[in-house]
């Protein structure tokens, strides 16, 4: 069986985009998106693939909404994002309190929700009393945000409107003369991973749930798959028989040193602690409206 899928090349499933590992009983055709985002859109609004990367909260969201797919738990991308929200230097977390902050896209964006977190948890932010406002819109069209969500008017340059103080900050830009707003915000970010386990995961991957119920195997056949890439590369990466590594190969190692463990874990009870994690932040964030029952949120591999 042919199955429509996209997902960006990277390390973890370069054995999958290059043929050399194939899930049993399937072939998987691969699309390339660019920006990988409009295939999160388009799976949302559309189900036009099969198998599909997406942005975690736009997958939490998604199925609060009754999108009628379901996440296999292969957690593709991951990082931190202690310095995401961005300001002139200076600018401390606290003084984000009763201020504009622009964040890039839709409110819902993983990246957002996860450093709205690391300014609540870690700096004291009452993320209420800021005024959250976003160059774009959501992936999934029926999610109604809080009052204190806001669209951007006019230029949408978050950057230039940070510059010009229409904007206190901003969450997912980069732009000259902005600095993270978190002091030493990469050793932050480690920092949280050590003490608390804090390793945020940012994409996921998806199933049509017609295709789940039809094909019992597929989940865990696709499951297999790309954990075997995934494997792969981090055998790569403990070898140092990576050339060239990326920023993302220096994140993992740095994970890896810091753990002594596989820096991409797949499955759900490996990454429990990290998921529960990100549900407080959306509800807490308005994102959700009730909590999910995590395990049914992935299908059974």
């Amino acid at each position: 069986m042919r199955l429509s899928t996209v997902t960006r090349t990277q390390g973890a499933n370069a054995a999958l985009k290059d043929g050399t590992v194939t899930p049993d009983g399937f072939t998987l055709d691969f699309e390339e998106v660019d920006p990988l985002i409009r295939a999160f859109r388009r799976m949302v609004r559309g189900l036009e693939y099969d198998v599909c990367e997406m942005a975690i909260t736009t997958y939490l969201c998604a199925k609060e909404h009754g999108k009628p797919f379901t996440a296999l738990p292969v957690f593709l991308v991951r990082g931190f994002h202690h310095g995401a929200t961005v300001a002139p230097a200076g600018v401390a977390p606290k003084d984000l309190e009763g201020r504009r902050v622009g964040v890039s896209r839709g409110y819902t964006v993983t990246t957002g929700v996860w450093a709205r977190g690391v300014l609540a948890q870690e700096h004291g932010v009452d993320l209420d009393e800021v005024t959250w406002v976003l160059s774009g819109d959501e992936h999934v069209a029926e999610y109604v945000p809080p009052p204190n969500v806001v669209p951007l008017d006019g230029d949408g340059d978050l950057g230039a409107r940070v510059a010009a103080g229409d904007l206190a900050a901003a969450i997912g830009v980069a732009a000259p003369g902005l600095v993270p707003v978190v002091p030493d915000a990469e050793e932050a970010g480690y920092a949280a991973l050590r003490e608390r386990g804090h390793y945020p995961i940012n994409h996921l991957v998806v199933v049509r749930d017609e295709l789940l119920d039809r094909q019992p195997g597929l989940a865990g056949a696709v499951f297999a798959a790309f954990t075997e890439a995934k494997d792969r590369y981090v055998e790569r990466l403990r070898a140092g028989a990576i050339e060239s590594p990326t920023a993302v190969d220096r994140m993992h190692l740095r994970v890896l040193e810091i753990t002594g463990d596989d820096p991409l874990p797949y499955g759900v009870e490996p990454n429990r602690r990290v998921l529960d994690e990100l549900i407080d932040h959306a509800l807490a964030q308005k994102i959700l409206r009730r909590r999910p029952a995590l395990d049914a949120l992935f299908a059974g591999v």
